[in-house]
């Protein structure tokens, strides 16, 4: 009842009228060429929703009057692609043959009862009606007549408002995405997902990486109080601010859908770069390469080079300066990355629950391999096996 009250101050009350009135203008140009037959119309319009573009069209022109607030949404409640299967196809004659009658039923209310108040204010003013003119059922008295006198223009902002919410319910159901349409929809929401969350560990570990690094090379350089050291600890900075710079860079792009397409974001074949970030901060790093890292599968290589990243980041930032032993290994079918280090004894306990060590996981999952980091042997562990056959 409250919805009723408040539908002459909403807008789409008004499209909704005005969409179920437009399908009149073809009955009407009909009725001037052969009014004998008035039903007519209803099959010239059928076969035109076999035409794949006709949803489409229809489908515009009710999210447009129907559902304004869904305007311009590919996920709403009513499609605007053009017809895909003959399921679509079919439900789009159903939806124009619908929407005549429904169009007629508005034009009676439409025009009659607007007529009918007409009368009835005649009646009131004490006028009689000539008989050829009467709509109205019977002939009330003026006292009636004035009292009666707003009862066709509610009556008729009733028909209009509940033929309104009667057609933009049908419209969803006769122009509604399908089910191959919903599930594109949701492919591609969740691909879009997927693309934030990649840009979101992208961001945590590169930029993550150069803070670390940063951090610790200006307290090395501080407490040594040596200026070589300090200009070897400045360089690095430098280097790995400027490295940190691109994958900014990089990642801002995508975001603005310009990035650099996948084959140049860094790969193992990079790993140098991180091993020798790694000693610049004062860490000994133990590293041992092996097989062919510039033959393997763009995604395995460049997820790797984000887990060593993080791991190396995890070191300096847990440990600090400790000695690390990495071990990249291309083996059959799969490639096995390890990073260790020793615990000092006086060093927090890691849970292994933050979220470069999750995004490790995740990364390994999302390729079908796995990860394992936390304590072994006395020392912090990060390894994954991540498989190559599949990747191909």
């Amino acid at each position: 009842m409250l919805r009723l009250l408040r539908a002459p101050l909403r807008g789409v009350t008004y499209t909704r009228w005005l969409h179920l009135l437009v399908p009149i203008l073809i009955v009407s140009i009909w009725m001037f060429i052969e009014p004998e037959w008035p039903w007519m119309p209803a099959l010239i319009v059928a076969p035109f929703g076999l035409v794949p573009w006709v949803r489409l069209a229809e489908g515009l022109q009710a999210q447009f009057l129907l559902t304004p607030h869904e305007r311009g949404r590919h996920d709403g409640s009513i499609s605007t692609s053009p017809s895909a299967r003959w399921g679509d196809r079919w439900r789009t004659v159903a939806w124009l043959e619908t929407r005549l009658v429904l169009a007629g039923a508005a034009m009676v209310a439409t025009v009659w009862l607007p007529v009918m108040t007409v009368e009835l204010v005649t009646l009131a003013m004490g006028r009689s009606l000539g008989s050829d003119d009467v709509i109205l059922p019977f002939i009330p008295p003026r006292w009636a007549a004035v009292l009666l006198l707003p009862v066709p223009l509610v009556l008729l902002f009733v028909i209009v408002v509940l033929l309104g919410e009667a057609v933009t319910a049908i419209a969803a159901r006769l122009l509604g995405p399908s089910a191959a349409e919903r599930l594109t929809a949701l492919e591609a929401r969740t691909e879009q997902l997927l693309e934030r969350t990649r840009i979101a560990r992208e961001l945590h570990d590169s930029i993550g990486h150069a803070l670390t690094v940063a951090v610790v090379q200006a307290g090395a350089a501080r407490a040594a109080g040596d200026p070589e050291f300090t200009e070897r600890a400045l360089c690095a900075i430098e280097e790995t601010g400027r490295a940190a710079m691109e994958d900014l860079d990089r990642v801002l792009m995508v975001l603005r859908e310009s990035g650099r397409p996948p084959s140049q974001r860094p790969t193992l074949a990079d790993a140098d770069r991180l091993l020798e970030s790694a000693r610049a901060s004062g860490a000994p790093v133990d590293a041992e390469l092996s097989g062919p890292l510039e033959k393997l599968p763009g995604p395995v290589t460049r997820e790797g080079y984000r887990i060593l990243q993080e791991a190396l980041t995890n070191v300096l930032r847990h440990s600090g300066p400790v000695p690390v032993r990495v071990r990249i290994e291309v083996a059959v079918g799969r490639l096995d990355l390890e990073v260790t280090n020793p615990l000092p004894a006086e060093a927090a306990p890691v849970t292994g629950r933050g979220s470069g060590l999750r995004g490790i996981r995740e990364r390994a999952a999302l390729l079908g391999g796995e990860a394992e980091t936390g304590p072994h042997g006395g020392n912090w562990r990060v390894r994954a096996r991540l498989p190559l056959e599949r990747i191909r």
